[in-house]
């Protein structure tokens, strides 16, 4: 348990931290209306519709901060929050999803190796520990070196997982950048309203970065474990 926890601990505690930052800058910037009065929607069109992205479908999603860009059937999906409102906050969300939108058409090749590795991830991230487990237990109870290398290959399965996670920070750090530039460029946001976006989307830029730091972490504490067993 103390070894899960010095490997686990400190992204954990980066993640709540990054979703209490995601909350608050989102709170607070929602109440903050942009002064062309133009809503997330509104803007995310504005900014598919300036590079000819006219296939490119608007969507409504359920829930809080549901917003996402599909590449697979070209639909960008905008929570509520988002794509009703007319504040710097959602504008801000709404310009970075749309920001995946410009890298898929312009072939932006993290955005396509992550995209490539979903369905491995998909598979990776529940069968890996199980696989690595049911490895690990085999070598500890019969010693039998078949055990270590089906928690070998469990072990790699789910390192896929932190793989997709780092791949996914320039992904997102990149659809943010074009955000902030684009605001400007269509008419949305004036220079000085960019503020408030540059904080929302830095807060959660930091989700993605507690999100890779957790995944290594734990891809980190089932190769300690096996090097335990190893020995």
């Amino acid at each position: 348990m103390i070894y899960w926890l010095l490997f686990a601990l400190p992204g954990l505690l980066l993640g709540l931290w990054a979703q209490m930052r995601v909350k608050s800058a989102f709170s607070k910037f929602s109440r903050v209306g942009t002064a062309s009065g133009i809503t997330g929607a509104q803007a995310a069109r504005m900014i598919l519709d300036h590079y000819g992205l006219y296939d490119v479908r608007i969507e409504e999603a359920k829930g809080f901060l549901s917003d996402h860009y599909d590449p697979r059937k070209k639909v960008l999906r905008l929570s509520p929050d988002v794509g009703r409102s007319p504040s710097i906050a959602a504008v801000g969300v709404a310009a970075h999803e749309a920001g995946h939108a410009l890298q898929h058409a312009k072939g932006y090749a993290p955005l396509q190796l992550r995209t490539s590795l979903v369905p491995a991830v998909q598979f990776g991230s529940w069968l890996g520990p199980l696989i690595f487990m049911a490895g690990f237990l085999l070598q500890a109870f019969t010693g039998s070196p078949f055990g270590y290398q089906i928690a070998v290959i469990g072990l790699v399965l789910f390192a896929l997982t932190a793989v997709f996670s780092i791949i996914t920070l320039p992904v997102e750090l990149d659809a943010s950048r074009r955000a902030k530039k684009e605001l400007i460029a269509v008419g949305v946001l004036s220079s000085g309203e960019l503020q408030g976006v540059k904080t929302t989307l830095n807060a959660a830029a930091l989700t993605y970065v507690a999100a890779a730091i957790a995944a290594i972490g734990q891809v980190l504490y089932y190769a300690f474990l096996l090097s335990g067993r190893r020995r």
